[in-house]
């Protein structure tokens, strides 16, 4: 497989709108009360930087960044901002939240139009542009996939009770969607791929990082979400009827976005 270069260029306003959206976003999230989900999305945000700097730059060298910016800094940013947003969504897309689709729209619809509001304001400043290759590392992510879904698989067929089985199609919907989300509005937005000739180059990052990225995480998440809401609720206090981990899937299974 060609070498896949995950690569952004992007006015320094472009980082300075998603902070205040960051802001408001977890604003947000504290007036409805979501503490869980704030907490897991804080703490994703600093895993990711982790990963992006300690892993992707100091271990494997795959990033690099144009002169006169700074690597740690741009990164910090790019590290809580999809972090933070990605696991809060996913959080909610696994709690079943009443009001996903509002807060689906909101991350979907800024993801869409910062860019652009970016490209309009920005006038003529110098961009910043970053990039990382994935030959590196790409192979132990799929490592980390197959053998997540393995074991849901695994699970599944143990299981023999359907309504106390892993929503194994649920969690690739999530999992390929909020990655594709972003991929997405980075593209449109002329963000993603800038600077890429073929349309081979400039889609190829979104087709497989969909795929691959956010997704291996899922059975994973949703491991930690179950042990998690089975003892306690999204607001931190202890359930009155504590679950196992089999009884709270099914009850999970049985709740509809309406509940």
């Amino acid at each position: 497989m060609t070498e896949i270069i995950a690569r952004r260029q992007f006015a320094p306003l472009y980082m300075y709108l998603d902070i205040g959206f960051l802001v408001v976003f977890l604003l947000l999230l504290l007036w409805k009360k979501k503490y869980m989900t704030l907490l897991v999305g804080l703490v994703m945000g600093g895993v990711y930087m982790l990963v992006d700097y300690g892993i992707f730059h100091l271990l494997l060298h795959s990033r690099s960044i144009s002169e006169g910016h700074s690597l740690l800094w741009v990164l910090l940013w790019m590290s809580m901002s999809y972090g933070f947003t990605n696991f809060t969504w996913i959080w909610l897309w696994l709690s079943k939240d009443r009001k996903l689709k509002e807060w689906s729209l909101l991350i979907l619809g800024w993801w869409f139009c910062c860019p652009l509001i970016t490209q309009t304001f920005a006038g003529n400043a110098a961009p910043i542009v970053i990039q990382r290759t994935t030959g590196a590392y790409h192979g132990y992510m799929a490592i980390i996939l197959f053998v997540g879904y393995l074991g849901v698989i695994l699970y599944n067929l143990y299981q023999k009770e359907p309504s106390r089985q892993i929503p194994i199609l649920r969690l690739l919907l999530i999992g390929i969607l909020v990655q594709l989300g972003w991929e997405a509005g980075l593209l449109l937005g002329g963000i993603r791929s800038a600077g890429f000739d073929t349309l081979e180059a400039k889609l190829l990052p979104l087709l497989v990082n969909s795929l691959l990225e956010t997704n291996l995480g899922m059975p994973y998440v949703f491991c930690i979400y179950i042990a998690y809401s089975r003892r306690f609720t999204e607001q931190l206090h202890r359930r009155k009827n504590k679950l196992s981990f089999t009884e709270r899937i099914a009850e999970l299974n049985r709740k509809s976005h309406k509940n």
